[in-house]
This record gives structure tokens, C-alpha cells and sequence, in this order.
């Protein structure tokens, strides 16, 4: 892969901080760049670093596959990063909640 494309890629970092609760500034702060820098690698605009996708991979709890090519390295790994995603916008009440209803339907399905 000689490049990639930086808007679709931006798109996923972009729908991924938004699905953590987090603002252009912390993700900014987090991985060591200004926050402009940051917001327009979201923009497609903006090259990065290999170190610098590792970073954003890293705090978004994404995998490079997925960053790059919009796909993980197996079906149930995705799943698993759509359920913390939707997990992570929840509340503390939420999520016990959740877990209970997961107890319960892992109990009836067995």
C-alpha cells in the first residue's frame, strides 16, 4: 500500500472518538498533537506518521486494519469494538444494566 485515503480514514478516527465521548481536544492532548494538527487528519486533510497512527489507534481501542482499511482482522473483533463503543456511552447504571441483561441471556441461551 503506497498511500491511503485520508477522509475515509479521518472518517473512522472522527466516528470512533465521537463513539468514546471524547472532544478534538483530548484526543489532541492524548496523542501529543495540537488539536488543530489533529482535527484536520480527521478532515482528511493531514498526512500522519506511523507513530502517530499507532497513538490514535491506541486511545481509540481500534485496530490499524481497521483505521486503514475500514475492516478488523476478524469479524468477532469488531463486534467486541462495537460493543465497548456502545458500553462506553453509557452510564455506570447503564452498564451494570447491561451486564445483568447479558448474565441473564447467556443463562437462557445455554
Amino acid at each position: 500500500m503506497d498511500d491511503y485515503d485520508k477522509i475515509f480514514v479521518g472518517e473512522r478516527i472522527r466516528q470512533q472518538r465521537k463513539a468514546l465521548g471524547l472532544t478534538v481536544d483530548e484526543m489532541a492532548e492524548r496523542i501529543g498533537r495540537v488539536p488543530k494538527f489533529y482535527a484536520d487528519i480527521e478532515r482528511g486533510q493531514a498526512g500522519m506518521s506511523i507513530g502517530t497512527m499507532l497513538k490514535i489507534c491506541s486511545q481509540l481501542k481500534i485496530s490499524l486494519d481497521y483505521m486503514l482499511l475500514g475492516k478488523s482482522n476478524c469479524d468477532r473483533s469488531n463486534e467486541t469494538e462495537l460493543i465497548l463503543s456502545a458500553l462506553n456511552q453509557c452510564t455506570e447504571r447503564q452498564r451494570k444494566d447491561a451486564y445483568a441483561l447479558l448474565k441473564l441471556f447467556l443463562t437462557a441461551t445455554q
